[in-house]
Order: structure tokens, then C-alpha cells, then sequence
């Protein structure tokens, strides 16, 4: 039987080290599932989602996890609209992703057959920096190939469109004539490192700081001890952008955890407080939360040259490997011998800890959703990875959480978007099957689309190595960071017709396919409940009813900001009552004068 175009396509992604693949059928790539089947699952594996959406996003997360190029396919029409948004994730987030694609016979594109979209222009944003379809199977080689380079190359998306004809046709090598291709296969990534002069500037500017502060990002991931032998040499305190929370350990007296709205108070202070930043590896939105300009000269070390100088006014920005950087620039750093800057960073940490302690153990009816994550944090099992879903739980996973060397944590950072921590989660399993994963998502996220890739875990995780998977559920029965933004930005009370969900008995309906339910209502049980769900020998949904009125606090309140929330509360929130009225003091005491700084 001749070759065809579909058993090309797999050998090829073979040949570039692709070995999982993330997809739902569809008749618009029968011909390369096929393929794939005559191929090999043992080779690649094809794993089952749910929904195309979650494929796009396990590829991204795969990619995150790895350091591999993620793949996703799903056939022609709505198939391949329902991946943008995890493609966007990833693009966003500067992950290596190829998103393959079916379309209609070629005698029909142009016709308005059923299922025919104009693939090309709608991938044309998340995949621009390649996206094509083929036409002849000579040209199916290069278009793998060069698919594939410029993904992992550029920390990017790219796209593949393969007519459903085309894929069974008989493939051929492109003739050695004029007007065709001959690619090949490979690709190594180069030492990116700035030039010796630009070096000896970072560190001139560097060793006059007298008060350093560092943020570090998912840049920074794969240079944990660069970024602490740097810090100790200067003195400086690290900050830390989401994606970047593995990045360095929080046990470390100097590391002041998030920076942001999710982020905390020892950040904000030493990025009010500094007169040198230096920024590695982060793309961090906010700038309101660093220095004021002109407060701090900024030198920025960042692969990407679209990333630097962006959030603040650098003074000097070196395009490079962060790793690579730091190694290069650190003989050249001076010892910090005034160490005053760094204890009094390291005060405001242990203060903080304390603080977040206390308001973890605050009464609320029924769990303090701080506490979910506070008795956690100590009971977070070796290499264990941890994904987050966007919403209120990503406050709690960004303060409360201290991760240690060696884990992995991720969530959705750039897009922000719902419904990508389960399936970062599956993904994280799929690259390790055994590391422990513990997943933490809102009611609102697992009702969108995360309850039901809970069924590609019942469908799985018998093959997995451990069988350690927890996902938690903040059931608060409220979309509620958008509750709370409603409040303090807007100054409106909650709107329940567009933030109350209905309750859902999460843990039930994962014992209803095969797994294990804990549910939790009382805070007393939180840590036993933990104990349990990471001793299970099975994946757990692990269900707590959280009090939606404790606040995701940002790290500072503006005025304008409390004024809002007060006038909430003139207004009648239908949640008004004494956790909303506390709240109202704290948010109140934290800007009058007077008001605790620590609240």
C-alpha cells in the first residue's frame, strides 16, 4: 500500500520528537487519524478530550510543562474555531504550540459547503507568524517542517490546515526542480547572551542600587539558582509575576511572593521603596504596581526584544537567555555589604506570613477560602505540580501557596482565561505521570467546561504512574472576582442575576465516573480533607463550600478604590451583613490616616 499523505504527516511530527497529540475527531481529519492509527499510538498518542477548547489548552500546558512543542487537532469548521481560545493562551504566554486543522475537499473550498471556514484569515492573530494550508502532497514536507521550527523557535503558534482529500491522496517527495521546497528536520536553540559592554552596564547600574529589588517571571523558570545567587550578591528582595511562581522557592526569608491585584503586601512595599529594579524574564501587566517612573533605574533581561522596556522606562534592556544572563553578569556584581535594605524586606515577609495566617484562619461561613489553600501549602507532597484556574482561587494559589524547589505551578497567564486548570492539570499528568497534581478551580470555571474533563480523567488515569490527582473546588456559588471587582472598582453592589450560579454537588458527580469525592463544610476539616484526597488511590474532586464575602484583597487600596466599596455598601449589597461590614473597616482602615499598613 502506497504511502499517503496522512502516514507522511505522522512520521514526519515523529521525526521532530512530537509524541502526544490533543484532539477530538471529526470527519474533517478522518484521513490523518487514520494515519496516526496505521502509525502508531505507541509512537504518538492521541489523547481524547472532551472539547476542542481543552485540547488547545492541554497543548499549551504540555509545552509549559515540557519545554517541548504541545500539539492539538480537530476537524474543519467548528472543530477548529473551538481551539483559539487555549491557542491564544498560548500564544499569549509564548508557548511552543502547532494547532492542526481539517477543511473541506479542495473542488469545495469557496463554495459554502457545510463546515467550511476560511481557516487561514481566522488563525491569521494567534498563529500569524505561520499559518497555511496545503494543496499538494510535495508540499505537506516543508510546511511540517517549517510549522514546527517556527513554533518552537520563536516561543510561538503556528497552524496547519489539511483539506480532507489531500490527506489520503499518495504522498511524494518534491521533485528536484525549479519552484519547489526540499526542508529538513531539526532544529537547536542558540546561547543568547548581550555583549560584554551592555553587561558591565547592567552591573554599573546594578552595584550603585542601594535598595534592589528583583521580578522575576516564567522567564526565569529554568534559572531558579541565577536569580537567588544574584539576589544575595545585591541584597535585593524578589517579587514574583504568576507565571513565574515556581521560579524561585517562598521559603527563602527574601522572595516577597505575587506582585499585582493577587499580589501582596512586602511586593508592594519593596517596589515602593527600591531605586533600582531589575525586571528578568517577566512580562507583567501592571504597572501601577512598580516603581513610579523615575523613582528606580530598570535594567531588563528578556529573550523576547517585543518585551523589553515595556511595563517601565529601562534605563538599560538586554535581550538574552535569562539563565545565561544572569550567569554572565553575576562575576561582575559587587557584594552588597549595607544590608539594612535586605532585612528590611525580609521583616515585612515574616510579618506577612503571619498576616495571611491570621486572616486564613478568620471565622466565615461556612471555609474561610484562604484557609483552603493555607492548609495546603504544608501538605504539598514533593515535585508536585500545581495549576490554578483565573478567578478569586488564583488570589488564594498566589499568596497563601509556598511552593517549593522542584515543584511546577501554572495557570493561565496572559489570556487570564476560566476553564484552563483542569486541563493543565490532565496535561501536567500526560508529561508526568508521576509527579502528584493538585489543581485548584472556582464553581464558575468548572461549570463552564472543566466538569466534563473530569470524564478524560476517569478515562486515564488508571495508566498514570501515581494516581495522585486532586482538583478542588471553591464552591461559593458566585462568580467571585468579578463580584469583588464590581465592588471596589465599580462601586456597585452585586449584580445577582449575573454573579449567583446554581449549586452544583461536584464531588457526587465525580464518585457518579469513577472517582473520589470529599466534600468539606466545616474549616476544621480542611486539613484532614487534604490528607485524604493526596493519600487517595484514585484522582479526587475535592468539593469546599467557601464563604463568598472574604475579600480577595489587592495589597493596597486606593482611596478612590475604598470610597467604591463603601458606597456598596450605602447602596445594599444583597450580601450585605457583618463579613461585608468587616470588610468595609478593613478596606477603609487600610487608607485613612491612621489605618493599619499590615490589615
Amino acid at each position: 500500500m502506497a504511502q499517503t499523505v496522512s502516514d507522511y504527516f505522522w512520521e514526519r511530527l515523529h521525526q521532530w520528537g512530537v509524541r502526544v497529540v490533543f484532539g477530538y475527531p471529526g470527519d474533517g481529519i478522518n484521513g490523518l487519524l487514520g494515519g496516526l492509527q496505521r502509525f502508531g499510538t505507541d509512537k504518538i498518542r492521541f489523547v481524547q478530550v472532551r472539547h476542542e477548547e481543552m485540547a488547545a489548552f492541554m497543548a499549551s500546558a504540555y509545552a509549559k510543562f515540557t519545554g517541548e512543542l504541545g500539539v492539538c487537532i480537530a476537524t474543519s469548521g467548528p472543530g477548529a474555531s473551538h481551539l483559539l481560545t487555549g491557542l491564544y493562551d498560548a500564544r499569549l504566554d509564548h508557548m511552543p504550540v502547532l494547532a492542526i486543522a481539517g477543511q473541506q475537499a479542495r473542488a469545495a473550498v469557496g463554495g459554502h459547503y457545510q463546515q467550511e471556514l476560511d481557516l487561514q484569515s481566522m488563525f491569521k492573530d494567534v498563529a500569524g507568524a505561520f499559518v497555511q494550508q496545503a494543496s499538494t502532497p510535495p508540499q505537506v514536507r516543508h510546511l511540517i517542517d517549517r510549522a514546527v521550527r517556527i513554533a518552537i523557535g520563536n516561543r510561538t503558534v503556528t497552524a496547519l490546515v489539511m483539506p480532507n482529500d489531500l490527506q489520503d491522496m499518495p504522498y511524494e517527495e518534491p521533485p528536484r526542480k525549479h519552484g519547489t521546497v526540499h526542508s529538513g528536520v531539526g532544529y537547536t536553540r542558540p546561547s543568547v547572551v548581550p555583549f560584554e559592554a551592555d553587561l558591565r552596564r547592567a552591573a554599573e547600574i546594578l552595584n550603585d542600587g542601594r535598595k534592589v529589588a528583583m521580578l522575576v517571571g516564567a522567564g526565569a523558570l529554568h534559572a531558579t539558582d541565577e536569580v537567588i545567587a544574584v539576589a544575595e550578591k545585591l541584597g535585593a528582595g524578589v517579587a514574583k509575576a504568576l507565571l513565574g511562581k515556581a521560579a524561585v522557592p517562598d521559603e527563602l526569608p527574601f522572595v516577597t511572593g505575587s506582585i499585582g491585584l493577587l499580589g501582596t503586601r512586602p511586593s508592594w512595599d519593596m517596589m515602593n521603596g527600591c531605586d533600582t529594579l531589575l525586571m528578568v524574564g517577566s512580562g507583567f501587566p501592571y504597572s501601577e504596581f512598580l516603581p513610579k517612573e523615575g523613582q528606580a533605574r530598570g535594567v531588563q533581561i528578556d529573550l523576547e526584544p517585543g518585551m523589553l522596556s515595556l511595563r517601565y522606562p529601562m534605563e538599560l534592556s538586554l535581550q538574552g537567555d535569562s539563565k545565561e544572563t544572569l550567569r554572565a553578569l553575576l562575576p561582575l556584581l559587587q557584594e552588597k555589604t549595607d544590608r539594612s535594605w535586605r532585612k528590611e524586606i525580609e521583616s515585612g515577609v515574616a510579618d506577612w506570613w503571619k498576616v495571611l495566617e491570621s486572616r486564613a484562619m478568620h471565622d466565615a461561613t461556612p471555609v474561610n477560602p484562604q484557609r483552603v489553600t493555607w492548609e495546603l501549602s504544608p501538605r504539598l507532597p514533593e515535585r508536585a505540580i500545581i495549576t490554578s484556574d483565573s478567578g478569586s482561587c488564583a488570589n488564594w494559589y498566589a499568596r497563601d501557596l509556598k511552593i517549593r524547589r522542584g515543584m511546577m505551578a501554572s495557570l493561565s497567564g496572559g489570556l487570564a482565561s476560566m476553564g484552563a486548570a483542569v486541563p493543565y492539570a490532565i496535561a501536567a499528568k500526560i508529561a508526568h505521570p508521576d509527579r502528584p497534581v493538585i489543581s485548584l478551580v472556582g464553581d464558575g470555571a468548572m461549570q463552564m467546561n472543566n466538569m466534563a474533563e473530569l470524564i478524560t480523567v476517569a478515562k486515564y488515569w488508571k495508566e498514570w504512574a501515581d494516581p495522585r490527582w486532586v482538583v478542588c473546588v471553591f464552591n461559593n456559588q458566585d462568580l467571585n472576582q468579578v463580584t469583588w471587582e464590581q465592588r471596589v472598582m465599580a462601586g456597585d453592589p452585586k449584580f445577582e442575576a449575573s454573579q449567583e450560579l446554581p449549586d452544583v454537588p461536584y464531588h457526587r458527580f465525580a464518585e457518579l465516573i469513577g472517582l473520589r469525592g470529599i466534600y468539606v463544610d466545616t474549616p476544621e476539616r480542611m486539613g484532614p480533607a487534604w490528607e485524604e484526597a493526596l493519600s487517595s488511590d484514585r484522582p479526587v474532586v475535592l468539593e469546599v463550600k467557601t464563604d463568598p464575602n472574604v475579600p480577595p484583597l489587592p495589597p493596597h487600596i486606593t482611596l478612590a478604590q475604598a470610597k467604591a466599596f463603601a458606597s456598596t455598601i450605602w447602596q445594599g449589597d444583597p450580601e450585605q451583613g457583618s463579613m461585608l461590614i468587616d470588610t468595609a473597616k478593613e478596606v477603609l482602615s487600610s487608607v485613612l490616616p491612621g489605618g493599619s499598613k499590615r490589615s
